[in-house]
């Protein structure tokens, strides 16, 4: 059976694995006032976006993903004739629309693909499996490297469900931001009162960040350090900890708002790296997407993982 893997743009991994592994991404626009941007994860948006300033303004921007009708029509046009079956995996359907459009458009997708399969001379049915990753940023990479994993293993269709439904339960993702007004700034557009104004004030003039963590579609601060690098650090060594006590999947996604030459400068990453190659996980970095810095700014780090569960300790 030919299994396709679609993401969205949102998904932080690596562009080369995404191409590699025929992973599919849907496409999300960032509208500010009149420029539009399209964020698809290649390198001319990511480009565009630090060219022409979009991270100073990004707190004002709106983003739109993929609608039910654009998605229906990519997966009839090609995905319906590509594959027999097809797992969709978004972001939280907390923070977006675009599980919540999937999944409307996945009704008319499987009620009209018969004669355009037919018409092709391709036979049998075709399956399409929505799935909310629960998490955001690289955290979403570790379902969508996950699915790779498990279709090259030849598992069918249910075994991968049931896997990539408990992956993506149990998956923690963490953001540690490094511009506390511009995350206020843009909860603020969002209609998110996470961000309270008295924290923000008070973090920026003491340069305190705090560590959030994304866990089945939930959001929190769960730790806090006297500057970014600090608050790196505090992520880097809690997540070499982890990797060291035993994941349930063999992979660490993490990403960096900017040159990943900044990344692995930060303290404690280096170490993470040695770690992981000790422990044999398999370390995925990648540029945040476009998307993900208009959402918490320029310069932020995210790292995601699948664990049993267990509370945040640094």
């Amino acid at each position: 059976m030919r299994i396709g893997i679609v993401v969205d743009s949102a998904c932080d991994l690596p562009a080369d694995f995404l191409r590699q592994h025929a992973v599919t991404v849907l496409p999300i626009s960032i509208h500010l006032g009149a420029e539009t941007l399209v964020d698809a994860r290649e390198p001319e948006a990511w480009q565009r976006f630090f060219a022409e300033g979009f991270g100073t303004r990004g707190h004002a921007a709106e983003t739109e993903p993929y609608s039910v009708e654009q998605i229906r029509d990519l997966f009839l046009g090609r995905l319906v004739l590509d594959y027999d079956c097809v797992f969709c995996l978004t972001i939280t359907a907390t923070r977006s629309l675009i599980h919540a459009n999937a999944s409307q458009a996945s009704f008319a997708i499987l009620k009209d693909y018969r004669p355009i399969r037919q018409a092709a001379q391709v036979a049998g049915p075709f399956l399409l499996r929505v799935i909310d990753t629960e998490n955001l940023f690289a955290a979403q990479g570790v379902t969508a490297v996950e699915a790779v994993r498990l279709r090259a293993s030849g598992q069918n269709p249910g075994q991968m469900r049931e896997r990539l439904e408990l992956i993506a339960r149990n998956t923690y993702g963490y953001v540690v931001p490094r511009d506390l007004y511009y995350l206020r700034s843009r909860a603020q557009k969002r209609g998110d009162r996470s961000v309270g104004w008295f924290s923000v004030a008070l973090g920026s003039a003491l340069d305190i960040k705090p560590l959030l963590q994304g866990w089945r579609g939930e959001t929190k601060p769960v730790g806090k350090a006297r500057g970014f690098e600090p608050a790196a650090q505090m992520l880097f060594e809690y997540a070499d900890r982890r990797v060291r006590a035993g994941l349930l999947t063999p992979t660490l996604c993490v990403s960096y708002g900017g040159d990943l030459a900044e990344l692995a400068a930060l303290p404690g990453y280096a170490a993470l790296r040695d770690t992981c190659a000790e422990q044999g996980v398999e370390l995925y970095e990648s540029p945040m997407s476009v998307t993900g810095m208009i959402n918490v700014g320029t310069g932020a780090v995210t790292l995601g993982f699948a664990a049993e569960e267990h509370a945040f300790a640094d």
